[in-house]
């Protein structure tokens, strides 16, 4: 009893003393109160903000179950006729033996009616295009339009009925660490659903096409090509393209040509046939601290007008040689990444505010765009212009850059066997046409000798050094 009344009166003095303690620090006049220590806050404040990096804190079913619907499996059946020499040649057997290529990919379907976005490179050379959906219902698809430079198709297929779609989103609006989804079938495992964030924005892989993807480390391989990269809301940010690997399978990055990209070139085929390219006419490239100090400039961010293009809205709205663009309307330009991107999202007579820096003064001026078809460049004596229609068909082209005239005094007694001539390449990379022609010359020292392979006006191949 003696041993009871001890135990009682112990936990009677440590309930008084627990408390006494709430009391003197935790009441209302209490040392921890809000009105004494405003800076401590409770995780039930309105004002508290989780910092939790987990994934645990989004939600990706959602947009998961809204996208794996309008995400679509590309079969791509190609056949080519393959044959034997030495037959031909000992027993002149000209036949030869037809062989079919099944490639496949993913495909975003972006309408109601039937419309799918997908890589270029996913349906190259089809023969046919077999479409499958979700629910595992196939359909053959037409080829409306491509844009090899840019990799994007537009397909099309009849369904009978209305189509789940994803809707576009901004891409300019994608900000670096955002949660993202990347949708397709990787290796034919439809419907796969990865998650990474966004890593980086407007890189540039020395592509000869587009040069402003997104980043993303959301596990994309083969297969995926073509599918949905989403925000959280399952609004589509990008188009799944490309892997860095040195494997061929995911390592830790993969690349989306950017929602807005792929809009406008959808739009165009749709509403013109082709793709409708303006350029801002301004030659040059980004700057660094190394290109800076050679130059003996303070800017390190930027893109540096080297040159100005003829005839060119930089031209007529009096952009110089020595200026440094900054801005494109809102979007800021660090790189010749972020300049290239923004611009594709634009058409010929679009209008567009530069803002640049000339003299140590930022300065804006209004520049209209210009259709890239009508503009040429100049190196060592021979202007080049792009291909038309009529030069792809008659030579079954798909680029090239035509010698329009010479000026070199050296290459003037051979003006006859070079004019009109087209160039395939230079230094063994492609001449897609004038733009990408001059990014690759203003790498060149002037005294440097290049080797270029062209066709001449009766289709033979012929290769010169200058």
């Amino acid at each position: 009893m003696k041993r009871f009344s001890s135990l009682f009166l112990v936990s009677l003095l440590s309930g008084a003393t627990t408390l006494g303690a709430y009391k003197l620090l935790f009441d209302n006049n209490g040392y921890f109160s809000k009105g004494n220590n405003p800076i401590v806050t409770l995780a039930s404040d309105s004002n508290s903000r989780n910092v939790g990096l987990s994934a645990e804190n989004v939600d990706f079913t959602e947009a998961a179950e809204k996208t794996i619907h309008t995400v679509v499996h590309v079969k791509n059946v190609s056949r080519k006729t393959v044959t034997n020499p030495m037959l031909e040649y000992f027993y002149g057997y000209k036949g030869g033996q037809t062989q079919e290529q099944v490639g496949t990919g993913s495909g975003v379907i972006i309408s109601e009616d039937g419309y799918i976005v997908t890589n270029n490179h996913v349906i190259k050379d089809a023969s046919e295009i077999e479409i499958t959906l979700n629910n595992k219902q196939s359909y053959k698809a037409k080829l409306i339009g491509t844009d090899s430079k840019m990799d994007i198709a537009l397909l099309k297929i009849d369904a009978g009925e209305k189509l789940p779609y994803t809707a576009f989103a901004n891409s300019d609006s994608v900000k670096i660490g955002e949660w993202v989804l990347a949708v397709g079938n990787p290796y034919n495992l439809t419907s796969t659903v990865t998650a990474g964030i966004v890593s980086a924005k407007a890189r540039n892989l020395d592509t000869s096409g587009i040069q402003s993807f997104i980043q993303t480390d959301a596990a994309v391989n083969p297969g995926n090509s073509g599918g949905a990269l989403v925000n959280t809301r399952g609004e589509l940010i990008g188009i799944n393209t490309m892997i860095s690997s040195m494997t061929g399978s995911y390592v830790g990055y993969s690349f989306a040509i950017p929602s807005n990209i792929a809009r406008k070139i959808i739009e165009d085929i749709m509403e013109f046939g082709n793709v409708q390219r303006g350029i801002l006419g301004v030659e040059g490239g980004e700057l660094n601290a190394t290109a800076s100090k050679q130059l003996g400039i303070a800017e390190t961010e930027g893109f540096y007008i080297n040159g100005i293009t003829k005839n060119s809205g930089a031209e007529k709205s009096g952009l110089e040689k020595g200026d440094i663009i900054i801005k494109l309307d809102n979007q800021n330009v660090a790189t010749y990444a972020d300049l290239s991107g923004y611009i594709n999202t634009k058409r010929p007579n679009d209008k567009v505010q530069v803002t640049f820096i000339r003299d140590g003064k930022n300065k804006v001026l209004p520049v209209i765009l210009s259709k890239n078809e009508f503009f040429s460049t100049e190196f060592k004596g021979m202007e080049l212009e792009n291909i038309n229609a009529n030069d792809k068909k008659k030579f079954n082209l798909t680029y090239g850059v035509k010698i329009k005239a010479l000026t070199n005094e050296n290459l003037r007694q051979y003006e006859n066997e070079l004019k009109g001539n087209i160039i395939l390449s230079i230094d063994n990379e492609k001449a897609q046409d004038v733009e990408t022609v001059s990014k690759l010359l203003n790498k060149k020292e002037e005294s440097q000798s290049i080797r270029i392979e062209m066709i001449n006006k009766n289709g033979q191949l012929l290769q010169i050094i200058i």
